[in-house]
């Protein structure tokens, strides 16, 4: 599939970044239609000096003057319409990762637009059908653009009040810097070989080991997302509070226990109520045994509050598994990590023996697999290898129905942590036309092979 350099990106040399500071870009209307209620944004990417080593800045690239970026709000079912404007130094796009949207918003070069060069801008505009904790980052580049901080959370308000009056949002990156602020490589092939190219800082919300002040005794919304470029936390929390998953990948489950611990690959989000203990108690959260932060109680004048219902299902398809059709996709590791080409990664990664080449504009004009619209599918999921992949699919959610290592509530989402050496099942109705990404969410798999493209027509 190709494209030719087309006006729909829009020229704009010498775009004013009015509002950008430590605090987030301006917010403005774009003009709203009679017939469509939204909220609209101008986002800017642009360079930005950060804090992650106390004393000492870091160059790195932000979406609305912060990294991680700017947070956005948008109610379901009303129209998000985003004027994106990029400052930055190299080409670049944004991917609205895991709304089900149209295929020209879906932000992937040479596929769905083309990269919106240095001071270009582009509109995107889609309406979001699911409420739930999602984020926004490039499909450019996406080792170093994604590295240097951009990444952002996007969260979708039900359309009615879910009974939760407080929330808080998390935001996890790990970062790939020195002990003086300074970038390490963002990808190392021994290490894209294996678990991935690991950073040495981990923060919530951009802050090493943050404290998050939470209102004692009142049972809190909140959302963990997890932003990183590789880590994948194993999740769990050390203080006095009860706590339950309300969502998974920004799709409702039935409420239950958090229990001991919750792995969380690249791309995966998930929803708690927390019913904080009495002020001045901590509750650590951690990745394993390390500290990656504290939600605090502080003193709160309301009286405490019950546990909210259930939150609403999402408008996801259900797939008709009597008759849906059984596809078997196989992730292996092939590589040959000293075979490499200069300006090229290595390929040491494929799907049913087939690397992705990211420096191959028509790489997608080969889809893996082609759906026919409105049909439903089981995909078996086969990870081959002793590593662990969170396996991301573009443009439509799934349900996640069995595996042969640990059992399975069934679930829609959008990315799910394929286990070492495990196979699984999920099922969808292929209802989004369009050719779709499939790939690995530790990125440096997915630029050395770990990707493929899906077709539904």
């Amino acid at each position: 599939m190709s494209f030719s350099r087309r006006r729909f990106l829009g020229g704009l040399a010498g775009v004013v970044a009015v509002g950008v500071g430590a605090g987030g870009a301006a917010r403005y209307w774009l003009g709203t239609p009679v017939d469509q209620a939204g909220v609209d944004y101008q986002l800017i990417a642009a360079p930005l000096d950060v804090e992650l080593v106390a004393g000492h800045q870091t160059p790195a690239w932000a979406f609305g003057g912060s990294a991680p970026g700017q947070e956005l709000r948008v109610r379901q079912g009303e129209w998000l319409r985003v004027r994106f404007i990029n400052q930055l130094p190299v080409e670049t796009t944004i991917h609205w990762h895991g709304i089900r949207l149209p295929l020209d918003m879906d932000g992937v070069p040479y596929v769905s637009q083309l990269p919106v060069k240095p001071g270009e801008y582009f509109d995107y505009r889609f309406r979001v059908p699911d409420a739930g904790s999602y984020w926004y980052h490039p499909h450019v580049a996406s080792s170093e653009e994604l590295g240097r901080g951009l990444v952002g959370p996007l969260i979708v308000e039900e359309r009615e009040p879910t009974g939760f009056a407080h929330e808080a949002v998390l935001n996890l990156k790990n970062w790939h810097v020195d002990e003086e602020g300074a970038f390490l490589p963002f990808s190392i092939p021994r290490e894209a070989a294996r678990n991935g190219t690991l950073g040495r800082l981990s923060t919530i919300n951009g802050v090493h080991r943050a404290t998050i002040n939470l209102p004692a005794g009142q049972i809190v919304r909140v959302r963990i997302l997890n932003l990183d470029n590789t880590a994948t936390y194993r999740l769990n929390f050390r203080g006095d509070a009860e706590m339950r998953l309300y969502a998974l990948d920004g799709n409702p489950i039935e409420p239950r226990a958090f229990g001991k611990d919750y792995w969380m690959g690249p791309g995966m989000r998930v929803c708690l109520a927390v019913k904080m203990p009495p002020a001045g108690e901590e509750i650590a959260i951690r990745d394993g045994p390390v500290r990656l932060g504290t939600l605090r109680s502080v003193p709160a004048e309301a009286a405490a509050t019950d546990w909210p219902p259930a939150l609403p299902a999402n408008p996801i398809a259900e797939p008709d598994l009597a008759n849906a059709e059984k596809l078997n996709f196989n992730f292996e590791w092939v590589g040959e990590v000293s075979d490499t080409t200069e300006g090229k990664p290595p390929s040491l990664w494929q799907i049913n023996g087939i690397a992705w080449d990211i420096t191959d504009k028509t790489c997608a004009d080969r889809p893996i697999a082609k759906l026919q619209l409105g049909k439903s599918y089981v995909l078996e999921l086969k990870n081959m290898t002793q590593y662990q992949h969170p396996i991301h699919l573009h443009g439509m959610s799934f349900k996640v129905i069995a595996s042969n290592r640990r059992k399975i509530v069934p679930y829609f989402t959008d990315t799910f942590l394929l286990g070492k050496n495990e196979r699984a099942q999920v099922a969808l109705v292929a209802d989004n036309p369009g050719i779709w990404m499939f790939h690995c969410h530790v990125i440096d798999h997915m630029e050395t092979g770990l990707m493929a493209a899906i077709e539904v027509a």
